[in-house]
C-alpha cells in the first residue's frame, strides 16, 4: 500500500510503497477512508519525543474494515470503523478501574517474535500509535477500533477517533465541567474548538476564547464562544479576569506551550482548575507561584479527553446525527496522499481547523 513515511525528523514526508503483513489472530486490516492531520503528528513530526523511524504517521482515521485475524469478534469484513489512538486490553487494573485510555497493554505493538505490522524493502516501519493514518491501509490490534453507524460520514468520523474525543472528553470527563459554570479556553483549533463546544454542552454560563489568529476566534464564535481574546494584542489573563467577574472555574490549555499553560493557571478564579489538553515537548517547564496554590486551585493533565473510547464516539456519532454537535465546520480542507507533507509543513501557520486526508475508494 501507499503511504507518507516520516524518514527525518523535521524533513518532508516521503509517499512509498510499503509492505503490511497478514493478521494477526486478534488483529484487524482496514482500508482508510479519511485521516486528519493533528498536531500530536506534528509533534511526532519534529522529534519533540524518540520514535522509532521510519514511521507512517497519523491517528485520528476512519475506514472500512477488509480482513480480520481468527480471535476477533467485534468486527467484520464491511463494517465502518474509527480508529483509537490507544486500545485497551480489559484486564489489568487500569482497565478494570475505569481507565481504559491509559492502559500499558493497548496493543500498540506486536507480542515479541513477531513480524513488524508494515516493512519496507524487509525493514520494520512503525506505525504511528499502532496506526498508521497516513496510509492506505492500517493493520491494527481489535481493541483500537469502534464501529460506527452506516448514516455517519466517514470524513467526520475520523474527527472522532482525536480532535472530539479529546476536546469533548477533557470538558466532560477530566474537568467535569458543570452548568453555570465559567470557562476559558486557550488554543482554538481542532481540538480547542471542541473544548468550545463541549463547554456549551455543559451547561457553561461563559465561553471566553482565546488565540492569536482572527480567522480562529471567529470559527470560536461559531462553536459556542461567548466572548473572544485576541492574544496577539490584549493581554489574555487580564481580559478573561475583566470578562468573568475575577478569573474562570475551568481553563483549558490546548497548545502545549509552557506559557499558556501559565496563562491558563493565572486565570483561575478561587478553588478554579486549569486543564492541559495540549502536548507540551518533554522537556518543557512551567512556573507556577505556590502561594496561588492557598486558594485551592488546581494545574491537572488530560489524556485523550480521559475517554471511554468506544462508548464515547457511539454517543458522539448520535449527538452529530441528531444536529447536536458540530463536526462540519471543522473540515477546513481536504488533500489527497501526496499533499499531506505540504500540509503538515505548514500546520503552525495555517488558520483551518482540520485538514483531511481523503483516500480513493
Amino acid at each position: 500500500m501507499r503511504a507518507a513515511l516520516l524518514t527525518r525528523f523535521d524533513a518532508p514526508l516521503q509517499v512509498a510503497e510499503v509492505s503490511v503483513a497478514d493478521p494477526d489472530p486478534d488483529e484487524v486490516l482496514v482500508r482508510t477512508v479519511a485521516s486528519g492531520i493533528c498536531h500530536s503528528d506534528k509533534h511526532a513530526h519534529s522529534g519533540a519525543q524518540p520514535l522509532g523511524l521510519p514511521m507512517v504517521l497519523g491517528h485520528e482515521a476512519s475506514g472500512i474494515v477488509e480482513r480480520v485475524g481468527s480471535a476477533v469478534t467485534y468486527v467484520r469484513p464491511g463494517d465502518r470503523v474509527v480508529t483509537a489512538p490507544a486500545g485497551f486490553c480489559g484486564t489489568c487494573t487500569w482497565c478494570l478501574t475505569g481507565a481504559l485510555h491509559h492502559c500499558a497493554d493497548n496493543g500498540r505493538t506486536r507480542a515479541a517474535g513477531r513480524p513488524p505490522r508494515l516493512s519496507l524493502d524487509g525493514e520494520p516501519v512503525s506505525p504511528f500509535v499502532g496506526l498508521g493514518g497516513f496510509g492506505e491501509q492500517m493493520l491494527v490490534h481489535q481493541s483500537a477500533l469502534c464501529r460506527i453507524p452506516e448514516e455517519m460520514p466517514m470524513d467526520r468520523a475520523a474527527l472522532l477517533g482525536c480532535a472530539v474525543i479529546t476536546g469533548f472528553g477533557a470538558v466532560l470527563h477530566t474537568a467535569a465541567v458543570r452548568p453555570g459554570q465559567d470557562v476559558a479556553v486557550i488554543g482554538c483549533g481542532g481540538v480547542g474548538l471542541n473544548v468550545v463546544q463541549a463547554a456549551r454542552f455543559a451547561g457553561a454560563r461563559r465561553v471566553v476564547a482565546v488565540d492569536r489568529l482572527p480567522a480562529k476566534l471567529d470559527r470560536a464564535r461559531d462553536f459556542g464562544a461567548s466572548h473572544v481574546v485576541d492574544a496577539s494584542s490584549t493581554d489574555a489573563v487580564e481580559a478573561i479576569r475583566e470578562l468573568t467577574g475575577g478569573g474562570v472555574d475551568h481553563a483549558f490549555e490546548v497548545v502545549g506551550a509552557p506559557a499558556t499553560i501559565e496563562q491558563a493557571f493565572a486565570a483561575l478564579r478561587p478553588r478554579g482548575t486549569a486543564t492541559m489538553v495540549g502536548v507540551p515537548r518533554p522537556d518543557a517547564r512551567v512556573t507556577i507561584p505556590p502561594v496561588e496554590l492557598l486558594g485551592e486551585k488546581k494545574l491537572q493533565g488530560s489524556r485523550l479527553g480521559s475517554s471511554r473510547f468506544r462508548v464515547d464516539v457511539e454517543l458522539y456519532c448520535h449527538l452529530y446525527l441528531e444536529g447536536r454537535m458540530r463536526l462540519d465546520d471543522l473540515l477546513s480542507s481536504r488533500i489527497g496522499l501526496d499533499g499531506v507533507s505540504d500540509a503538515l509543513l505548514g500546520m503552525d501557520s495555517s488558520e483551518g481547523a482540520r485538514t483531511m486526508i481523503e483516500f480513493p475508494a
